[in-house]
């Protein structure tokens, strides 16, 4: 029973840590750590085993970020997710709290309220709960929560895309990288479109984000003049945290590609991470 205890909670607790720290490989770690302090409780003295491994998980996530803040400190170039790669015809995640967007916008936020956020917003635990969790006080866990919910609200999205539409501007993305026609692609950007990708250091990638259509169409010029291979690549349709998107297998290595679609039939946002730190995982369990 011990066992089976936890694998009913795993996928929530997995859902949680990824939400808290934007990396599916660290999320499966947390959800490990978890299960080791599962197995070595008192488990019969356990009331509530899903608020504990929550308090549990909740409060492995919060020690990671503690050093993960300092990484941050010495990363190179844009940051963007841990890619969480679905197969199109099979998705196992339809909540927008995992789009790119959204993480990011968490990424604003301070461990604790981001703590309180999602516990309250995304899990539906009421207060008493939460400050329990965090060692707080609940009128203090009010207050984070207000403040990043004010935060938050901006990343929300201002109006919904019909998913054929949204499937529309993928399949004509990937035509147009298939060819290697710049202009074309051109013609699919918004007119302040916005371009991030993640190298890290270890791959080349725009050091900062590129706004609007010339930056990013003067971007990609510049790339192809210099070596037209780097636009190559064998590409799979994927769904990157719920938007339209792909898988590259390019000459230098996988990359993924998330779709924000905005609502003039054109791209509102390219989120591409080239990071191999960030490939080693392509998850469709969190």
């Amino acid at each position: 029973m011990t066992a089976d205890v936890f694998e009913a909670e795993r996928p929530r607790l997995k859902r949680l840590a990824y939400r808290m720290l934007a990396s599916v490989s660290d999320a499966e770690e947390v959800a490990r750590d978890a299960w080791l302090r599962w197995r070595a409780a008192d488990q019969a003295a356990i009331e509530e085993p899903a608020a504990w491994l929550t308090r549990v998980t909740t409060r492995l996530c919060l020690d990671r970020l503690k050093s993960a803040a300092r990484d941050r400190a010495t990363y190179v170039g844009p940051w963007l997710p841990e890619p969480l790669v679905e197969d199109p015809a099979d998705p196992v995640e339809r909540a927008e709290e995992v789009s790119v967007a959204f993480l990011l916008a968490l990424q604003r936020l301070t461990p604790l309220e981001r703590a309180v956020f999602l516990l309250r917003e995304v899990f539906e635990e009421d207060y008493a709960a939460i400050a329990e969790v965090l060692g707080r006080e609940e009128g203090a866990c009010r207050k984070l929560a207000e403040r990043a919910r004010s935060h938050v609200a901006a990343a929300k999205p201002r109006f919904i895309v019909p998913p054929g539409e949204a499937r529309r501007l993928a399949q004509a993305f990937m035509d147009a990288a298939r060819r290697g026609d710049v202009e074309g692609f051109g013609r699919l950007l918004a007119d302040d479109c916005v371009l991030i990708t993640d190298g890290g250091g270890k791959r080349s990638a725009a050091l900062r984000p590129l706004v609007g259509r010339e930056d990013i169409l003067a971007f990609l010029r510049g790339i192809a003049s210099r070596n037209p291979r780097s636009l190559a690549g064998v590409l799979r349709p994927a769904r990157i945290n719920v938007a339209p998107g792909a898988i590259i297998d390019s000459p230098d290595g996988v990359q993924t590609v998330a779709l924000e679609p905005g609502d003039d039939g054109r791209l509102a946002a390219i989120y591409i991470v080239r990071n191999p730190e960030k490939q080693k995982t392509l998850s469709r369990e969190t």
